[in-house]
């Protein structure tokens, strides 16, 4: 897309999936920040409104496109810890789903701090001091934390620290609109308000890696501190009169790339198109599930995700454990040209089920996601990342750029996949097409012991293509959050902005008036 006109007034737009991660944006912008600034303020809140998805205790990965400049992939996935006892590991068929073993070093916050350098405003001092005040006073717990709650009753009474946090006096777990008061969450945020890399070094580092000693874990101090954020040059690909960016593996950017053909088909004979989709959709999966891995610890098979069409594969995806809730996406778009999708993830619900009481600082369960045969490319193994879910997109047409991420765990390509045609035809509605029923497809990662179609009402033929391949299926009552929580944001030629809020989520979309 060439520079957009330029309009009367900047204006910024941000979708996220809490009210209060859009209020912190708009104090962002009216205090004359940008749409980095705008996804940064969202994304501090977020971290303390919806600790069930995201925690500065998880892992970020982004794609920031700047005027005139490339688009850029922040990477800041942590690692396995140098001690980790690999042999004990491979005993086992898999990782265990949650526990300290399953805790990689946490990525948040050094993502942060990487984002802001490309051109943010405002500096971090501000939201996570915002952030910081919400976790002190506390905000009513929202209806999809309240659903996560009920969810994983036993795994928030076993942990002391999560006990803590999710029970009220009386003992009983909070419920949607009860206050959610997290007095140490507020006193580590306001520390790495002073400093952010006190994450990575002194009393916090030193409180979490204590208490997942204490849990079985071999973490370090010394792991913490050599942890940074990574700034590398996305994958890409140019298909349907679009240009299509990605961040690199460990993430799955990759197999939505594999999958766009596809996609992007026409649409006139829709029973067709789907089906088609449906069918690469399977594929993909497969060959995802053999393939993606940590480049650090070998080569990984990309053009295979790339192109997963007559692959061979066949098989069910061996999954440690389901996946709901893993995630929230922020996206954001300035009028200057400006386009920001982050994703931030505490993996499964409530991650590993460590809250470090010190710290406040609810910890992922991202290494569960490891193989624990060593031939695998997703082998887990001292300074290895496993493969991650999370998967940003940036989109670009003569017409407009499109920034895109959802929550969804492995289903997020094929989430995605369902979106990106109509997304980047500049007469389309987002709202529109975000609340259209979707489908998904997997296995353990769904609730389900083989691979499996889940369809929201209204996905027939979705239903008749897997059908027709002999998948399994399940039907929901109605929209669910295993179909994603996506967030877009548009920037047209002619300088106006358009976002859009998934409405299986609790959030919202605004355009900003920067002043």
């Amino acid at each position: 897309m060439t520079a957009p006109a330029a309009p009367s007034t900047r204006r910024v737009a941000v979708a996220a999936p809490h009210p209060a991660a859009l209020d912190a944006a708009a104090e962002a912008v009216a205090a004359g920040g940008d749409a980095i600034d705008a996804a940064l303020a969202a994304a501090t809140a977020l971290t303390v409104v919806y600790p069930h998805q995201c925690s500065i205790g998880g892992d970020l990965v982004a794609l920031v496109r700047r005027p005139g400049r490339p688009v850029v992939a922040v990477v800041s996935a942590g690692a396995a810890p140098a001690g980790i006892d690999v042999a004990a590991l491979a005993q086992h068929d898999r990782m265990p789903r949650q526990g300290a073993q399953t805790v990689t070093v946490p990525g948040v916050v050094a993502g942060w701090q990487a984002i802001d350098a490309l051109g943010g405003r405002l500096g971090l001092a501000d939201p996570l001091t915002r952030a910081a005040r919400l976790a002190a006073d506390g905000v009513p717990v929202s209806p999809g934390l309240g659903r996560a709650i009920a969810v994983r009753t036993d795994e928030l009474h076993a942990d002391p620290g999560m006990r803590e946090v999710f029970t009220d006096d009386a003992g009983a777990l909070l419920a949607e609109g009860d206050p959610l008061v997290q007095p140490a969450l507020a006193a580590t945020l306001t520390e790495l308000a002073a400093d952010p890399g006190a994450m990575y070094r002194g009393r916090i580092a030193a409180s979490i890696t204590a208490r997942l000693r204490e849990l079985g874990g071999a973490h370090t101090e010394a792991d913490f501190a050599s942890h940074d954020a990574e700034l590398v040059e996305p994958r890409g690909t140019t298909i349907g009169g679009a240009r299509w960016w990605v961040a690199p593996p460990p993430t799955q950017g990759v197999v939505l790339l594999g999958i766009l053909p596809e996609a992007l088909a026409d649409g006139s004979e829709h029973g067709t198109a789907t089906a088609d989709l449906v069918d690469a959709v399977h594929r993909a999966a497969l060959v995802r599930q053999a393939e993606l891995g940590d480049p650090r610890g070998g080569s990984i098979d990309v053009a295979a995700m790339l192109d997963p069409r007559d692959s061979g594969r066949v098989g069910a995806l061996p999954r440690a454990g389901r996946a709901l809730g893993d995630t929230v996406a922020v996206t954001a778009a300035d009028s200057d040209g400006t386009v920001v999708t982050l994703i931030q993830s505490v993996y499964q619900l409530f991650g590993s089920g460590i809250l470090d009481p010190g710290t406040g600082v609810v910890l992922h369960n991202r290494g569960s996601a490891f193989s624990t045969d060593p031939a695998h490319p997703a082998h887990v193994g001292p300074g290895l990342r496993p493969p991650h879910t999370l998967l940003p997109v940036i989109a670009e047409t003569d017409d407009l750029v499109l920034g895109l991420g959802c929550q969804g765990g492995s289903a997020q390509p094929w989430i995605l996949a369902q979106l990106a045609r109509d997304l980047v035809a500049a007469g389309s509605d987002p709202d529109e097409v975000l609340g259209r029923p979707r489908f998904v497809i997997g296995a353990r990662d769904l609730g389900h012991e083989v691979m499996t179609l889940v369809a929201e009402p209204g996905s027939e033929d979705a239903i008749a293509a897997a059908d027709a391949l002999g998948l399994p299926i399940a039907r929901t009552g109605g929209p669910v959050d295993e179909a994603g929580h996506v967030q877009t944001v548009r920037l047209h030629a002619d300088g106006h902005l358009d976002a859009a809020s998934d409405p299986r989520a609790d959030g919202r979309a605004v355009v900003l008036d920067a002043h």
